[in-house]
């Protein structure tokens, strides 16, 4: 059968449709009809649209399609699948919801796309423990939907309805971290198909504990993974209970650093804020115009308490006195669920929210996290470096993680433009790293920040994440062109 390797190529372009088809359709069709025999002729094609749209995800990175995309029904043809097309060197991508924002589903060598959306089966749910086994296709909005009736949820919330599993490969996050934890948190348990075909249990089959120290943690090792070591086909998920009552409210600050302040005050006094969130002036004006609000056009707090009616009732006062201290104001309480579930749609289409700030353009979205004490100092100098870099953004941010994001809007017709783009979000990765941060919060490295996490682990981190990727994926063919640089 021929190569499919090819140079790994990628970058900012200015939009999907600039899709790399020259050098598609390499597998032979020996191969495309051993597939078919595994998974079934249904499951398996080689269009170029079905290609294309599994060769991108929503960021700006150039679509890469793969060779072929496939549909495996269940965890014994992922295996078949994995051992058939490492067995002949070709490369294999993981596929979930194609929600990722660095470029981490893009082919950049071809092979075949793995789409787990069709197994979607919630596997075990033992309300006891705490915990639920997924299948790789089941979403975080599903998830929820079939805890509803039992008195428990699933917290990590990155916005967008992912698929739990690609969750974990991507380590995400989101507005609830601050109370809950990130995806390395939640995952108990992972069922994955290594390169080979093989399947493992990262903490053992079937089980289901909340702490050990047997070993080493594999699980973690998968986490964040990208789908560079293997493919996630079944999740652990630790589970959490519906909070008695909640309560949301906004608040407007007079500079960035009097809401840092007041976030740093509130988790100093043990206030357990369940969100904690913060969005600049631009981004607040881009909210009241897309979502009809009347927020103040200043930098805002959005948070939410989870709890007991009593408990509630002592918190907001805490975190009302604390807020008053360091000069806020405009309060806005939402205690019923629609006024809730009305201010979080709002901070959850701050995307849409943005786009509509320059009609026409596209977003191109980053994020870096750092310590919470440094966040005034970044928050500061990117928005000097937006305006340096003549470049239109908004800030929003986990602020109680000190993790936040820009969204730019760029024009996909203007080059020079997208080169700014690049070199400003290169440039604010670095500055987290020069304040003692990382050059992801929760987007993940993918194609656009190998160089950046070189410089943020240095070099023996660098050589003994390839030491691992060369002992699980010894032919490099697992999500290739996301793995480790050389140094």
């Amino acid at each position: 059968m021929a190569s499919l390797l090819r140079p790994a190529t990628w970058g900012l372009f200015s939009w999907r449709g600039y899709c790399s088809r020259g050098t598609q359709g390499r597998l032979s069709a020996g191969f495309v009809e051993a597939l078919k025999a595994v998974v079934g002729s249904p499951h398996v094609s080689t269009a170029a649209v079905v290609r294309e749209q599994h060769g991108h995800d929503e960021s700006m990175h150039r679509c890469q399609p793969p060779d072929a995309v496939v549909w495996p029904q269940n965890v014994e043809q992922v295996s078949r699948l994995a051992a058939l097309c490492y067995g002949q060197g070709v490369p294999i991508v993981p596929f979930g919801t194609g929600t990722g924002l660095e470029g981490g589903v893009c082919a950049v060598q071809g092979g075949v796309c793995i789409n787990l959306t069709r197994m979607d089966r919630i596997l075990e749910l033992n309300p006891e423990d705490f915990s639920v086994v997924v299948e790789p296709g089941v979403t975080r909005k599903v998830l929820n939907t079939h805890l509803r009736d039992r008195g428990l949820w699933f917290p990590v919330d990155p916005g967008a309805d992912a698929s739990l599993c690609g969750m974990a490969a991507t380590g995400a996050s989101g507005t609830n971290s601050v109370r809950y934890g990130t995806m390395r948190d939640n995952v108990l348990n992972l069922e994955v198909v290594l390169p080979g075909g093989r399947r493992l249990h990262t903490a053992g089959r079937g089980r289901r504990f909340r702490k050990s120290a047997a070993g080493y943690n594999l699980t973690g090792l998968f986490v964040g993974s990208e789908g560079t070591l293997g493919l996630i086909t079944a999740a652990t998920l630790r589970l959490h209970p519906v909070p008695e009552a909640i309560v949301a409210a906004t608040c407007a600050f007079p500079t960035v650093q009097a809401a840092v302040d007041s976030t740093v005050h509130i988790l100093q006094a043990a206030i357990p804020v369940a969100r904690i969130e913060f969005l600049d002036e631009v981004m607040m004006d881009a909210c009241n115009r897309h979502s009809k609000m009347n927020c103040c056009v200043a930098p805002t707090l959005f948070l939410e308490f989870h709890g007991s009616q009593q408990a509630l009732a002592e918190q907001v006062q805490r975190t009302e006195e604390i807020i008053c201290h360091n000069g806020g104001s405009h309060f806005s309480w939402a205690k019923e669920v629609e006024e809730r579930s009305r201010l979080w749609a709002a901070r959850h289409n701050a995307w849409y929210a943005s786009l509509a700030l320059r009609p026409g353009c596209k977003g191109y979205s980053t994020d870096v996290c750092v310590p919470i004490s440094r966040l005034p100092e970044i928050l500061v100098q990117t928005k000097e470096d937006l305006e340096a870099w003549r470049l239109t953004g908004t800030i929003v941010g986990h602020v109680g993680d000190g993790n936040f994001h820009c969204i730019l809007l760029v024009d996909p017709e203007d080059t020079e433009e997208l080169l700014r783009v690049q070199a400003f979000a290169e440039q604010l990765g670095r500055h987290a790293l020069a304040l003692h941060g990382t050059c992801t919060g929760e987007h993940g490295i993918g194609l656009g920040k190998r160089q950046l996490l070189s410089e943020e682990v240095g070099a023996v981190g660098m050589e003994t994440m390839r030491q691992l990727k060369a002992t699980l994926d010894p032919r490099g063919l697992m999500n290739p062109g996301k793995e480790p640089l050389l140094q």
